[in-house]
C-alpha cells in the first residue's frame, strides 16, 4: 500500500475525457500530470480548459514517461485494445473506457497482457458504479429484492458520424460491442449469476455508415432471471438509457445516477456516497485499487464474461455486424 498520489496521464479529449478530467480533480489521492491527444494543439487546448500542467501528442509520448504511473484512455473504442496491451507493457496501471475491446481475442490479449504485467488493469463499465445501480445492488445483497427482469432502452440518434459533443468521428460507434456491453455486463454483475442465454436480432445497416441501427438483445441468467435490450440509433427523442428493474418487492427506473420508484416517485440518494457521479466512482476505485494493491471491481478479469457473451451475439447476428 501507498500513500503517495497516484501520477495520472489522460489520453483522450473528448466528452468522455473531460469527464475523466474533472473526477480526477475531486480524488485527493490523483494527481492528474498529463493529456495528450492525436494532435499536440488539440490536447493544449483540453490542457488549458482543464488545467492540466502538461501535454504530450499521443499514447506512445506518455508511455516514455517516468512519471507517469497509471493511464485513462478515453480513445477512440478501435484503438482501446493496442493502448491498453501497450499500457501494461510499459508498466503502467491503466483503466480503458468501455469497451475494452471491439472482439472477443483482443479483449483476451488484454487480459493476457494484465496477467503478464500484475498491475492494476480496470475497463470502464460505469454501470457498475453508478449511484443508481449500486442502491439496488445494495438491496440485492441484503435480500431485500430479487431482480425478475431487467428492462432496458439505449436510444440515440447517430444517422451521421457524430460524437456526443457533435464533432466529427474518424471511427464509427457500434449497439453490441459498446452500448450494449454496459447492460450486459451490468445484468451479470446486478443478478450474480452468469448469463447462461443470449438471443439478438438487428436491423438493417446504415447504407453509409455500414453499422445496425437497431439491435433487440434478450437474456437469461442462471437463476432465471431475464433482461431485455433495446437500442437504437435511429431514434428523434429524448437520448440515452433508462434501467427499468422489476424485482419481487418492487420497480426501480436507473437513468445514470439517477433512480425512482416504478412510479417515478425520486429516490433520494444524497448522504449514501462519497459522490453522486459514476464516473469519478470509477475514478476513485482505479485509484484505490493501485494505492491498495488490489483487483478493482471491473477488473478485465471480471469484465471478461461480458465480452464472450458480446462476441455470441455477434456470431448470430452474422455480418455486417
Amino acid at each position: 500500500m501507498t500513500s503517495a498520489p497516484v501520477r495520472i496521464a489522460l489520453v483522450g479529449t473528448g466528452a468522455f475525457g473531460a469527464k475523466h478530467a474533472a473526477a480526477l480533480r475531486r480524488i485527493d489521492q490523483a494527481e492528474l500530470v498529463v493529456t495528450a491527444s492525436a494532435g499536440v494543439d488539440e490536447a493544449r487546448r483540453f490542457a488549458d480548459e482543464h488545467g492540466i500542467g502538461r501535454v504530450a501528442e499521443g499514447l506512445d509520448e506518455v508511455l516514455t514517461m517516468d512519471d507517469v504511473d497509471a493511464v485513462i484512455l478515453a480513445t477512440p473504442t478501435p484503438l482501446h485494445a493496442a493502448g491498453t496491451v501497450a499500457c501494461l507493457d510499459a508498466g503502467k496501471h491503466v483503466l480503458t473506457e468501455i469497451p475494452l475491446a471491439d472482439s472477443l481475442a483482443d479483449a483476451e490479449r488484454c487480459l493476457e497482457a494484465q496477467e503478464r504485467s500484475g498491475l492494476v488493469a480496470m475497463a470502464g463499465h460505469t454501470r457498475r458504479f453508478n449511484p443508481s445501480h449500486q442502491w439496488v445492488r445494495a438491496r440485492t445483497l441484503d435480500g431485500e429484492f430479487h431482480l425478475q427482469h431487467l428492462v432496458v432502452e439505449t436510444y440515440f440518434l447517430r444517422r451521421t458520424n457524430l460524437n456526443a459533443l457533435g464533432q466529427a468521428r474518424s471511427w464509427t460507434d457500434h449497439l453490441l460491442w459498446h452500448h450494449a456491453a454496459h447492460t450486459v455486463d451490468l445484468f451479470a454483475y446486478q443478478t450474480g449469476s452468469p448469463v447462461v442465454q443470449a438471443h439478438a436480432l438487428q436491423g438493417p445497416p446504415h447504407p453509409e455508415l455500414g453499422i445496425a441501427m437497431d439491435m433487440s438483445i434478450q437474456l437469461r441468467a442462471a437463476n432465471g432471471a431475464l433482461c431485455t435490450l433495446a437500442l437504437s440509433f435511429n431514434n428523434d427523442g429524448p437520448l440515452g438509457t433508462v434501467f427499468r428493474y422489476i424485482g419481487d418487492t418492487g420497480t426501480y427506473l436507473a437513468r445514470y445516477d439517477d433512480l425512482t420508484s416504478g412510479t417515478e416517485t425520486p429516490i433520494d440518494l444524497s448522504g449514501l456516497y462519497i459522490s453522486l457521479d459514476g464516473v469519478e466512482l470509477e475514478d476513485r476505485e482505479f485509484v484505490a485499487a493501485i494505492t491498495q494493491g488490489r483487483e478493482p471491481n471491473a477488473s478485465l478479469r471480471q469484465v471478461m464474461d461480458c465480452y464472450r457473451t458480446l462476441a455470441d451475439l455477434e456470431a448470430q447476428l452474422g455480418v455486417p455486424s
